[in-house]
């Protein structure tokens, strides 16, 4: 995209952007965008340094996300360039952080899915009921139901009381759910999970859910990789702002 030195209308941001010109407003009156000064008949009048601010913030979006990159852009234009490195600091914290989880989630579900239903520990014959697997995973009954209702778990039901009883599988089943639902899998992802273990007795599925997640994790942190980048330009008045007129970083 070519340098604009001054003079631009919201409506011409808009066009660079592939946007529409009240989200251009939108974002000056949240602070994504600087300031923008008034003309005498009350029009605002932009320039390049709000074009290199919607770039920024369009950058940061995809790797840590729209309201993560509000927070920064806006403490940028508050002066507040410490603050907004730290709130880049936090993500990619949280990102390492879900890693480690997806990691150590991993190697749970290989032990689940590769112990015997009939271990052990497994439930007596009869079942257990609701509260007290939830009091094995350490979970509300409620969550049990909820999975339930989900098409995730299909506990028998006791003649005449209608009382759920939960026998091996069952049992092993809501530990792999609760195990996903730790590493932020959403309930129609762990569907195939199950799914591919009850058909196959396999962790084939397993592997290939974190996988899938491992991906989108590299995914995000080469977004934020990229969007970090692009607010290192527009701070230093780097490669797409060689005039420095971003916010200065504060000398150390």
């Amino acid at each position: 995209m070519a340098r604009v030195e001054a003079g631009l209308r919201p409506v011409d941001l808009a066009r660079m952007a592939g946007v529409s010109t009240q989200q251009i407003r939108n974002y000056v009156d949240a602070g994504v965008l600087p300031p923008a000064p008034r003309t005498p008949s009350g029009y605002r009048r932009l320039d390049d340094r709000h074009r290199r601010a919607l770039l920024t913030y369009r950058a940061l979006s995809p790797g840590y996300g729209g309201v993560t990159a509000q927070s920064i852009m806006r403490a940028v234009h508050a002066g507040d360039v410490p603050g907004a490195l730290a709130l880049v600091n936090q993500a990619h914290a949280a990102l390492h952080e879900q890693r480690l989880s997806l990691e150590a989630t991993g190697e749970a579900l290989e032990a689940v899915a590769a112990a015997s239903p009939s271990g052990a520990s497994a439930p007596p014959r009869s079942g257990l009921r609701v509260g007290e697997v939830a009091a094995r995973l350490g979970v509300r009954a409620s969550a049990l139901r909820v999975w339930e209702a989900a098409g995730l778990l299909a506990p028998r039901r006791e003649p005449g009381t209608g009382y759920r009883r939960y026998g091996p599988a069952d049992v092993r089943d809501a530990q792999m759910i609760h195990l996903l639902r730790q590493g932020h899998y959403r309930l129609p992802q762990i569907r195939p999970v199950l799914e591919g273990l009850r058909r196959t007795g396999g962790s084939e599925a397993l592997r290939a859910a974190l996988a899938e997640r491992r991906e989108e994790l590299a995914r995000r942190a080469t977004a934020m990789l990229e969007g970090s980048g692009l607010l290192h330009g527009y701070l230093t008045g780097g490669p797409d702002g060689a005039r420095g007129e971003g916010p200065a970083v504060p000398a150390s």
